[in-house]
């Protein structure tokens, strides 16, 4: 069961696409005229489709290349930054742990800072 009206393929763009199917369909004759039509044709029609699709292949090329290069600066930058924090958390750690080495020997943190309880 399709969604698409039986009659699609000659609606709009279907008719150049039912043309094609249809010119094939016929005999041998027609299949090789078409083949050698196109070998005829293709040295004349070439040059001129390369004229036209080069700049625009070029195009499309630089287009991706500006991309990459814009995305590697991005995460280059990136890069450094998450650098920088984890080298700045580092130091804090550092100094923290510094810190509770010559502050806090004997001490039991639970009990409010004050001496460490003594089990007997």
């Amino acid at each position: 069961m399709s969604v698409l009206p039986k009659n699609w393929a000659h609606k709009g763009k279907g008719i150049a696409m039912a043309f094609v199917e249809d010119l094939f369909k016929g005999n041998i004759v027609t299949g090789l005229a078409v083949g050698v039509g196109a070998l005829v044709l293709g040295p004349l029609i070439a040059p001129a489709a390369t004229a036209v699709l080069r700049p625009a292949a070029k195009a499309v090329i630089r287009a991706g290349i500006y991309a990459y290069d814009m995305g590697a600066e991005a995460l280059g930058q990136a890069s450094s930054r998450a650098g920088e924090f984890v080298t700045e958390v580092r130091s804090e750690m550092e100094r923290e742990t510094a810190g509770e080495h010559r502050s806090g020997a004997g001490r039991d943190r639970r009990h409010g800072g004050g001496p460490a309880p003594q089990n007997a």
